[in-house]
């Protein structure tokens, strides 16, 4: 039988006050946090948690929803490199959150699960209790309260199957990895935000092996100033250690799925050092998945 849960993180302020939890039903559910902590932290937490809630029952599948790809690449794709490495990036930096990843490494051994990606905050029932927990559990670490941390898993089996998302909500990804590619119904629009999110993690920006995954072939980006990035362009300047630009807070300004194959992601940036940025990215939907073709950044004029 598989048991079917979320998994979901919460940060306010990112970083700040922090929240992790999984949910299967009202009776099998688990939350917790930190005072200080990021929503990466939350996400892979939660999976953690989930593993070892259900490591008594070591023949069940479990299948895991989660609306962070960040979350499920970490996982499903760029861990075994990272353990490889010695827990380090390939720019020879050690890997954020290795403790909670290692204790992840540990705690899938010989675990049979798979992932899905299901849009946060779009009415997804498991999903959306997930995030209500995470969230309190942040807010109570925020308010210095008590932490209501769930019953645990408490079923002696899995539950039903009647738990399952519809198609149109999720992206299967089975032996623990990602879907290739969106299946009919996905809106692509909802995605982009995250994959946006992910390509512009500090941790990531550091490794073209990991930023690779961002990257259509044909992926092409006009600088802040004026200067033009291409795939063989970033890994030259990845691989010979010098750095892209940096980034920062986030301010979506519009998310829009041009036809099937094509979404618009457009939003103000402030990066750590410089002027306040206007960026539009534009995401192919490819065999591999959703890639970024183009990518914009222009400085904000101010009157």
């Amino acid at each position: 039988m598989t048991i079917i849960a979320a998994a979901d993180g919460s940060a306010l302020g990112n970083p700040g006050p922090a929240g992790w939890a999984w949910y299967v039903d009202q009776d099998n559910w688990a939350a917790g946090g930190w005072d200080h902590g990021t929503n990466n932290m939350g996400e892979l937490q939660a999976v953690l948690e989930l593993f070892r809630a259900t490591e008594h029952l070591p023949e069940e599948e479990l299948r895991i929803l989660c609306d962070s790809q960040y979350a499920i690449n970490c996982i499903s794709k760029w861990m075994p490199g990272w353990k490889k490495k010695g827990w380090k990036k390939a720019d020879g930096k050690p890997v954020l959150n290795q403790d909670i990843l290692k204790e992840l490494d540990r705690a899938i051994a010989g675990r049979k699960y798979t992932f899905e990606w299901v849009k946060g905050h779009a009415g997804h029932e498991l999903n959306e209790a997930a995030d209500g927990h995470a969230r309190a559990a942040a807010t109570a670490h925020q308010q210095g309260s008590a932490v209501e941390a769930g019953p645990g898993y408490t079923a002696v089996g899995g539950p039903a199957a009647s738990h399952a998302p519809a198609a149109e909500d999720a992206v299967l990804a089975p032996g623990g990895e990602t879907a290739a590619a969106p299946e009919p119904g996905v809106d692509i629009a909802a995605t982009v935000f995250e994959l946006e999110q992910g390509f512009l993690d500090p941790q990531i920006r550091t490794s073209f092996a990991e930023l690779n995954d961002f990257l259509h072939p044909g992926y092409q980006e006009v600088t802040r100033h004026g200067g033009l990035l291409d795939v063989a362009t970033v890994r030259t300047m990845l691989e010979s250690g010098a750095s892209l630009p940096s980034t920062g807070a986030v301010q979506v300004l519009a998310a829009r799925e041009v036809d099937a194959q094509m979404a618009l992601l457009a939003y103000r940036m402030k990066p750590a050092e410089g002027p306040v940025l206007v960026v539009s990215s534009w995401w192919q939907s490819t065999e591999g998945g959703l890639k970024l073709r183009f990518r914009q950044e222009t400085v904000e004029q101010t009157a």
